[in-house]
């Protein structure tokens, strides 16, 4: 096989495996009931007229399943934080103590699940749409190949079609597992 069909493979390669990555980071924020430090990954802190993430403020902690802790490395930023919470628009109410944010994670009710799951399952469908689109850019790139036979073309088309079918049913296990996580009470 000669090194252009090589470096097209290859690059294909790394485009699906940073749908995965994309995928599974999105799944990160997907909230399946237990408490994570990670829900919080997308709030943003006033600290000192700049926009900060909260982890770049504060320690973010889950002591058990229902509840997470904030604690600011300066007390001054309480209400800082406990605002940039609220804006964030998580759902959640955070409680200030005076020396520490706490966070009550409620239960999931059946709906919020069910909307969860579809939430999942319309990040692998973009997870599968990335797939196809890096297969569909592999394709005319081999096409455009002038030195490769026909035979090597082809060879090279179903190269391309095998690694889209691994990483779409790689996408379909990693769904599988967070709607059995979302869905589990």
């Amino acid at each position: 096989m000669n090194d252009e069909i090589q470096f097209i493979l290859d690059s294909t390669k790394e485009s699906m495996d940073a749908a995965i990555k994309h995928l599974e980071k999105q799944f990160v924020n997907i909230r399946a009931g237990k408490a994570s430090p990670a829900m919080l990954g997308s709030v943003m802190v006033n600290y000192y007229g700049s926009q900060t993430p909260l982890n770049q403020v504060a320690n973010v902690n889950t002591p058990d399943g229902r509840t997470i802790t904030v604690q600011p490395w300066e007390k001054g930023m309480l209400q800082e934080i406990e605002k940039g919470i609220q804006i964030a628009n998580l759902g959640f109410n955070p409680m200030n103590n005076g020396d520490t944010i706490i966070i009550n994670v409620p239960p999931l009710t059946e709906e919020r699940r069910r909307d969860l799951a579809k939430q999942a399952k319309a990040e692998a469908e973009d997870a599968k749409i990335g797939i196809r689109s890096a297969r569909k850019d592999a394709n005319n790139e081999i096409k455009k190949l002038d030195d490769a036979s026909e035979d090597v073309q082809k060879n090279a088309e179903i190269d391309v079609q095998q690694m889209t079918d691994k990483y779409v049913s790689k996408v379909d296990q990693i769904l599988e597992v967070k709607e059995k996580e979302i869905m589990t009470v």
